[in-house]
Order: C-alpha cells, then structure tokens, then sequence
C-alpha cells in the first residue's frame, strides 16, 4: 500500500468512482425500482454520477492536505445517508424524507425492529471509506499545501451539472412531467437517484411550507365542490340505524387480507377472525376488497384516513407535521351532532406519533395511554403492552365511558419484527428462513386469539350486542424486502401487481338489529369509513368535507386511490402507470375511460394535498352551528400520574 500513491485530483476521481459504483450497486440489491427499459437501466447507472461529483468536487475548494479530508468527510456522510435510506426501505419499502425527520421522538420504541433490518454485510457500506482513508495516509505527504486552481474544482461542478442536465433530460423522454408527477417516490429514485431525490424532496418541503401562508378562504371552494359531487346518498334503511348506539373500533396491527382463511402447518392461523367472516349467525358484513390507504405516517395515516376521511401527507405524518391544522374528524362531528364521548385506547407511551397533541386537533375526548395500564416488563413486548392484556385491561376503562362512545382500540404485538414470547405461541413459525415473516404468522394467531378474548369480554359486560362492532387492519405487515419469503409462502410471484393485491386488509362491521351481509365484493378503502359511520348514526355527510363515500350507499364509488397516485377498481388497476385486469392481472393498453379515472385519482390526491398544505379547514364551517375544536379543552394522562408528578 505504501508504494499506492495518487494525486490529489486522482484521490478525487477514485472518490467519484466509488461512490457512483456503490451507489448502483445498492440500487440494484436493495431497492425494488422496477427497472423496465434500457433507458432505465442506463440512467440507474448513470444516475449517481451527477451527484458524485457535485457534493465531491466541493470538496476541492479547500486549501491543500484539507480537500482530501474533506473528500473522506462528504464521502461518509453520503455513504450514511444513503445507508439510512436502505434501512429504512427494508423496513417500509419507502424512502426518508424530511418530514419523517421530525418523526425521531418515535426511534425509541423501534430498536427491535430496528437491529432486526441490520445485517453483517451492510459492513459493505463502508469499505469505500476504507479505502479513501487508506490512499489518504499514504499520498498526503506528496500533496502541495496550496489550493488548487480555481477552474479545476469549477470544471468539476460543471460537469456533475452537465451529467445531471442530461440525466433529467433522459428521464422526461422516459416519464414526461416526471418533477410534476411525482406522487410516486419510488420513480424520482428511479430516474435521478436517492441523492437527487433528497434535494428535490427539500425543495418539495419549502413549497408545501408556504402553502399555508399564501392560502385564503376561495381556496376550499374547489375541494367542496369536488367531495360534493362525490359525495354518495346514504341507504335509507341504514341512516340513522345505530344512532345513539356506542361504536367499538378495533384496530388489527400490520394484519393484510390474505391471513384471512390462511392455513401454516395444517392449521388455520385466525381460526376466530375466520369464524366473524363465514358465521352468518355473527351478523357481521365483511369487506374482502378493502385497502389500506396509507403512505409513510402508516398507522398514524391510518388513524387520520379513518377518522377524517382524507389523505395523508405524500412524506412523513400529518400527525407530526401537520398537527396545528384544523380538522373536522368523526369523534367531534359525533359529539357535536350526536352527544357522543370519544376515547383512544393504546397500551403505548402517549407522545408516540404526537398523538398527545394531534388528538386535541381531532376533539378526541379521552386518551388511555400505557399510563393507565400494567407496563409490567412480562406484559409487554417490542412496542408495548402485549395484546391481551390490553384487551383485558380496557373493559373496565371502557364501562368508565359516558354513553354513547366512540371507542378506538389499538393492537400492538403483531408489529415488525414480530417479536413474541414462548410462552405466547400456538402456532409454530413459518419455514422460510426470513425471520420476521416467520413470526408473522405466531404473532397474528396471537392477536386472533386476544380479539376473541376480548369480544368474550364484552359480551359478558353487556357491551357487545348493543354496540357497532368495526374491525378493520391498517397497513401492509410484510414490506416488498420480504417478496422471497412471500413467494414461498403464497405460492407465486409477488409482481408490482400483486404486490398491490395485497394491500387489502381486513374490514368487519356489525351492526345492532341489522342482519349481517356477510362478504360483500366492493371494492373500497380507509378514507369510506368515516362517511359510512356518519351515516350509521344519522349524520347527514354531504356537507362536510370527506373524500370517501359511505360503503352502504348504493352510490359508493368503487375505485380505491393508493397514496402513490395508483388505483385499483373493480375491473381494472393502474400500477406504476401501467393498466392490468384486476382479475386476471393481464396488462392492458389504456383506453379513454382508464385515463380519465387515472386524471380523478391525480386529482382528488391534489385536492387533498391543498387542503392540508394550507390548512383549509380554518375557513370551513360545514353548518350555520359548527364550534371549531379548542385543543385546550382536552388534557390527558391518568389522574394518579399526574398527582404523583404534581407531589414531586
């Protein structure tokens, strides 16, 4: 090694060279970017120079030994940042963005998850540093201490700016308006790169940010006309028909349909779920086409799409970034028309997702946090209070409820990585080497084994039969890193349309008094809930603002919209801009009718984005008696937390 010397413009190049090959590399294992082309291809490869040699060649600038520090310097932090975004992608099949910075008051309760997406040969990402290191050592000595030339580090710049004015150039004969169109993140990582895409997600976030400044009162116009014209009348024998009736609404952690009747080892892995979906005598109505809608917020999106009836944020949570926003959600527009009390129970700390602050936006009247319940180190698991105890801990907190209520339980345990004890299993894992989709399986017979306890329970204490009974899972629990295990396991090729097959995810509903439909083919997802409980409990929707139609109406619009700017419909699905059968998932070639739904989707998550981005709703009153909510008003914790703190 002593006898490797290089010059100080040649320690640059290795530096470019490098990086723009571990770049690609890692694009090409540990991305999913669906390269379809051989302008796709070219530009994959192509892509990280531009970058390489911008952030890089800044490092020229500095005087003598110093630029070679500086190279080692901007190499490792472009070699961290881009093994973030890896991490991340394996646990979410997405990629950071700087609103999911502000989300860090979460990392504490994520360290299983994790140290579980973290592997020996990530090692990898560093070798490049290795090596940087080493030239450095032994070639500094024959460096001049005096700055280089000013052209040199001025033609560098210009030529990672040639690179890249190419590059773009390249992409929008591939995907024309790609800068425009991007509701996809995956294709601007894709096209320009995971470097690229961090500058253009900043510049993204400086535009929304002043969206909010520049908003005025004509600028909901356009989104009321728009839900107005979608909005769907409800069914005349369903309006009204579980007025003043409590609603108990379950929430199945990371729980996908296709648990639903799935057998491991011979043996039905929700043997009870099973049963709410194919006794008729049960009386529930069972969605099998209904999908999660939610974007990197996950179940904070979830909570926010169900209770709002809107989208989330195409980066980060509305629950992080947009938590000073007015809201007009289900639990205040009940309590206002109906008199109902609403609470959220969740065996969690309470500042997790900012939903301490958020659910004061939402007038959410009551919120059991793990203050409130046995944190026991044996009663909890990965990112809190296991399962069944915390089903058997909130019957009581519930019979503390002034009736009517709207009730939101949040499950935990089956949650990435799926970590669960001994003790628990029923069920042994699956056998295909992947970890966390082994356990999959034991965790979810575990949370189908807590939910029957719990309706047990609230049969017992005279909750159930009288109660709207909603159970519904809010997002995807086994990301794309895991199609290898999925294949095995499902027995087939998990495609980017299959892959969006299965967001579907679990809805039930049992109404009291009304005989159950037991599974019903429409298609629908998360943002109908809140429109279809309105209804239930005889609000009238149309003029408050939902982006969801009520699932009971014979007017219900069946075309799903995904955060992504894909849709699914009854008939037909566009995946990554490309039309297949929904059936048969043959590709189609677009026809008038497929564009103009693509355009209404693109449109209604506009319309969305506006008016959250400038906090619409401030300019909003749906009726002539409407009380904005006062966040003041709320305050939560236990009272003997509180005394205790207070005495200290």
């Amino acid at each position: 090694m002593k006898n490797i010397k290089v010059s100080k413009m040649n320690f640059f190049f290795i530096a470019v060279i490098l990086l723009w090959l571990k770049s690609y590399v890692i694009y090409l294992t540990e991305f999913n970017l669906d390269v379809s082309n051989t302008i796709q291809q070219f530009l994959l490869f192509f892509n990280p120079l531009s970058s390489a040699l911008i952030f890089l060649g800044i490092a020229l600038f500095a005087r003598g030994r110093r630029a070679g520090i500086w190279v080692i310097v901007i190499q490792s932090l472009m070699s961290i940042f881009l093994y973030a975004q890896v991490v991340f992608f394996r646990a979410n099949s997405d990629y950071i963005t700087l609103p999911t910075l502000t989300q860090t008051n979460n990392f504490g309760s994520l360290g299983g998850s994790i140290a579980s997406l973290v592997t020996w040969t990530d090692l990898f990402f560093a070798l490049d540093i290795v090596i940087l290191i080493a030239l450095y050592v032994v070639s500094r000595k024959d460096w001049s201490l005096s700055r280089l030339q000013i052209r040199k580090p001025l033609f560098v710049l210009m030529a990672g700016v040639i690179a890249f004015t190419v590059n773009l150039g390249l992409a929008e004969a591939d995907r024309p308006q790609l800068l425009k169109r991007t509701f996809d993140r995956n294709y601007i990582v894709k096209y320009l790169g995971a470097y690229n895409f961090a500058v253009y997600d900043a510049v993204q976030n400086i535009k929304t940010s002043s969206q909010r400044v520049l908003a005025d009162s004509s600028d909901i116009t356009v989104v009321e006309n728009y839900t107005k014209n979608k909005f769907a009348e409800p069914d005349p024998e369903m309006f009204g028909i579980a007025e003043d009736k409590n609603i108990i609404k379950i929430h199945l952690e990371s729980f996908q349909t296709f648990l639903i009747d799935y057998e491991l080892h011979g043996e039905e892995v929700t043997p009870f779920l099973n049963s709410l979906v194919h006794d008729q005598d049960e009386d529930y109505t069972y969605f099998e086409n209904f999908f999660h809608q939610t974007e990197q917020g996950k179940t904070a999106d979830a909570e926010l799409i169900l209770d709002n009836s809107i989208y989330g944020t195409p980066q980060g949570a509305a629950f992080m970034t947009r938590s000073n926003n007015t809201y007009q959600s289900l639990p205040a527009i009940m309590h206002q028309e109906k008199d109902y009390t609403s609470a959220v129970f969740h065996g969690d700390d309470k500042s997790f997702w900012n939903r301490d602050e958020m659910y004061k936006k939402l007038g959410i009247d009551q919120y059991f946090d793990a203050s409130y319940y046995d944190m026991s180190p044996d009663k909890v698991i990965n990112y809190g209070l296991k399962d069944k105890p915390f089903f058997e801990e909130s019957v009581p907190l519930l019979e503390s409820m002034d009736e009517p209520f709207y009730a939101h339980l949040m499950t935990l345990t089956h949650h990435h990585p799926y970590l669960i004890d001994d003790d628990d299993t029923t069920i042994d894992p699956a056998e295909t080497g992947d970890g966390s989709v082994d356990r999959y399986f034991q965790t979810a017979r575990y949370l189908d084994e807590a939910l029957e306890q719990f309706i047990q329970d609230l049969k017992d204490d005279g909750l159930y039969d009288d109660s709207v009974i909603l159970i519904y899972g809010d997002h995807y629990g086994v990301s794309t890193n895991h199609n290898r295990a999925m294949e095995e396991l499902l027995g087939e090729e998990i495609t980017p349309f299959k892959n969006a097959q299965l967001q579907r995810v679990p809805l039930l509903i049992k109404v009291p008094g009304v005989e159950g439909k037991g599974t019903v083919d429409e298609y629908a997802g998360q943002m109908d809930v809140m429109p279809t409980l309105l209804h239930l409990v005889g609000v009238h929707g149309q003029d408050y603002i939902q982006f969801g139609t009520d699932l009971f109406s014979e007017d219900h619009k069946d075309f799903v919209p995904f955060r992504n700017g894909d849709f699914i419909t009854p008939d037909y699905s566009m995946i990554q801009e490309t039309f297949y059968d929904t059936d048969t998932g043959e590709k189609l070639e677009p026809t008038e009718e497929m564009e103009k739904m693509r355009d209404t989707v693109r449109k209604e998550l506009e319309l969305s984005d506006k008016m959250l981005n400038g906090d619409l709703l401030r300019f909003y009153s749906p009726t002539d008696d409407w009380e904005p909510v006062t966040p003041s008003d709320y305050s939560y914790g236990n009272k003997e937390e509180k005394e205790v703190t207070n005495d200290n």
